[in-house]
Order: C-alpha cells, then structure tokens, then sequence
C-alpha cells in the first residue's frame, strides 16, 4: 500500500501519459510492425512545446526496414533541433545513448502500441520489470499490455513505463495558435502578410513560401494541415 508523504507544487501537467512534472518525453516510434506514424508523432512534439517539456525521439527497431527509411526520417526532425536516438531494444543497441539522456531527468516514454517502449525499459534497467507486447499478425499493430503509469529510479532521475495509444487529440491548442508549436515554423511566421494566418489557403504565406524552398518539410506542413483541420473541426462543434 502507497503513502503519501508529501504533496509537491505541480510544474507541467501531461494527460497522455497521464503525470505531472515531466521533464522530459521520449517519443518512441518503430521503423516497422508497427510502421512510424509521422501524424501521431507531429502531434506529439506539437503537445510537448505547449507543455513546455523537452522532446526526444527514439526511433527502434532498426533492423527490421531499409536505411533509407530510417535516414529519410532522422534528416527531417534532426533538421529541426531534435534530438533522434536509435535503438534495436532486443539486442540493446543503441541502449547506452539513450541512458545518457535519462540522467537527472524526470522522463516518460509515450508512442504507439507495440513500438517497444516496455522492451526498451527493460533493457535500460537490465532486469524484466514490464511485459512486452506481441504484434498482431492480422493488421501488424501492437497489442496494448501496459495498462497503467508505472514510475522506476534511474540515472538519478526517474523514468515511466506507459500505456501505448493509436489515437491522441490535442484540443487544448487553439487551432490559430498551433503554428507556434511547430518548432520549424517559428522562424518564418513573422514573413506571413496577414495577421491569424492559417498558412493554409492564405496568400503570401510565410509558411507556405518556406514550404515551397524546402525549408521546411513537405511531411511535416501536411501533418500540421491535417491537425490545423482536425483542431477546427473539434472548436466548431464543442458547443
């Protein structure tokens, strides 16, 4: 049975995973079963500058797809300032760079069902603390076996095990706000003629200029389109 023993002030607060006082997020995606979700992870560091909490990306299972795979997505978010980290968690390569960034830090894997978060902590702690997943073989995508936040010391800091997910939603952003989240888009906001510009069907967009010179990525400026519509979409029928 749990005590408390006392109760401190809450810094940042994450609702999925469900903890507060993060300082650190590791966005884990998997090279293949599942394959990497771009969407879901844009959505992801969007929701972690909001919060104010330091992104990391871990893409694992390396061995199971082409490297070209691998480079296409690690130039695209590395290009931006994130830090990307590989990992194959089954025969802990990659293990030891990871463990680096976990030092005094407050950290909470979060990504898909089945990407190898569970795989990964256990190859951090060197010891079986959680269950690993199994991929289906009908549809390819993990099956769920963490049910719940589970907190383990490590590195002089802590680190979480967490429920995976095949959905998130971020309405706490205002969908007029959420350029402002989108690290690559910062620079070139101020170029954008019109004030509240969505960068979607305006003309003399910043954005979309930068788009056009690949400055910025095509993959990521369809992400944030399909957000922008999604958050929209959501703000039109909350009342």
């Amino acid at each position: 049975m749990g005590v408390i023993v006392e109760v401190e002030d809450r810094k940042n607060y994450c609702k999925r995973p469900k903890m507060a006082n993060l300082t650190q997020l590791v966005f884990v995606l998997s090279l293949k079963m599942p394959k990497p979700d771009l969407l879901l992870l844009d959505k992801q560091l969007a929701y972690a500058n909001y919060l104010r909490i330091n992104s990391v990306i871990c893409i694992n299972k390396i061995d199971l797809d082409r490297k070209e795979k691998l480079e296409e997505i690690k130039s695209i978010y590395e290009k931006i300032g994130y830090l990307v980290l590989t990992t194959n968690a089954k025969e802990e390569e990659g293990i030891e760079n990871l463990k680096q960034i976990l030092k005094g830090q407050v950290t909470a894997f979060a990504g898909n069902s089945g990407v190898g978060k569970s795989t990964l902590l256990n190859a951090l702690l060197q010891e079986k603390k959680t269950q690993e997943g199994a991929i289906s073989k009908k549809n390819k995508k993990g099956k769920n076996t963490t049910t719940a936040v589970t907190l383990y010391p490590i590195e002089e800091g802590y680190i979480a095990d967490t429920p995976g997910f095949s959905t998130f939603s971020i309405e706490e952003i205002p969908s007029i706000e959420l350029s402002h989240y989108y690290a690559d888009f910062i620079a070139y906001l101020p170029s954008c003629e019109f004030v509240g510009c969505s960068h979607i069907k305006e003309e003399n967009c910043g954005i979309k200029k930068a788009v056009e010179e690949g400055k910025i990525s095509k993959v990521r400026y369809q992400n944030y389109c399909k957000i922008y519509e999604e958050l929209k979409e959501k703000e039109a029928h909350r009342w």
